[in-house]
């Protein structure tokens, strides 16, 4: 039996020198991925960092949506229906329930796909008492950010997100960001905790996607309603918000529907 060939690099001699054949275009997805984000009916903070981290999205060439309940139309948690900076968009869909919502986020991920060649990110905003149904929930719980800080309740909340996500989704990725902590020693700590609880009676390790510092800009942004990256571009805050949108966006084209 002839030797299988070794694969070779393909390319052509010009001038003397091998030069590499240019890579392929890379092609759009079919679809965008999901990620679930659990925030509250009044949790202006986790929704204005959901919001910053998908105009930061935006900024790094992905397509970037936040998909929301239309019940949110008439609270503070996001700005105009519609706004667009850096490309990035707000939908509110008149979903009333966790089926219902997994159904609209999905049907907006492919028809954004279309135009999405860099790849992207559908977030959407999930009220945590639509989880106690997770069984209606499609592949929308399949990735999950959750949004903590070093508090210990809060640390105890993720906890029992992840455990009602592992019951019911067995495939379930849980990310974790830690925001509002006064520098990375602590942020490291409070993932630390909440991670080695998970792994000892889930089984399951959770995924890092970095911290937020607590920084001024980001309530002042918030007042303003203006994405931080924007209204305070070089503050500690807008770079911490590109890191983890980073971290996002490269895990979220391991995620991509060919």
């Amino acid at each position: 039996m002839p030797e299988a060939e070794e694969p070779r690099e393909t390319g052509n001699i010009i001038g003397g020198e091998w030069m590499r054949d240019p890579l392929p275009p890379r092609r759009a997805p079919s679809s965008l991925p999901l990620i679930a984000v659990p925030i509250g009916d009044r949790d202006v903070v986790r929704a204005a960092l959901t919001w910053n981290l998908s105009v930061e999205v935006a900024r790094l060439g992905g397509r970037a949506l936040l998909v929301a309940p239309a019940l949110d139309g008439a609270s503070p948690l996001w700005p105009t229906d519609g706004e667009r900076p850096l490309g990035a968009e707000l939908s509110l869909t008149s979903a009333d329930s966790l089926g219902e919502l997994y159904r609209a986020a999905q049907d907006l991920a492919v028809a954004r796909a279309v135009d999405a060649d860099e790849g992207g990110i559908v977030f959407v905003r999930v009220p945590p008492l639509w989880l106690r149904k997770p069984a209606d929930a499609g592949n929308l719980l399949r990735w999950t950010l959750l949004l903590t800080t070093s508090d210990p309740r809060e640390l105890l909340e993720s906890y029992g997100i992840t455990k009602l996500l592992r019951s019911t989704v067995p495939a379930a990725q849980v990310g974790v960001t830690v925001h509002g902590a006064r520098g990375t020693e602590e942020a490291s700590a409070a993932f630390r905790r909440l991670d080695d609880v998970v792994r000892r009676r889930l089984s399951h390790p959770l995924t890092s996607y970095g911290l937020l510092v607590d920084d001024l800009d980001v309530y002042r942004a918030i007042a303003a309603q203006r994405p931080i990256g924007l209204a305070h571009p070089q503050s500690a805050a807008a770079r911490a918000l590109g890191d983890v949108a980073s971290l996002l966006l490269e895990s979220s084209r391991e995620r991509e529907v060919a």
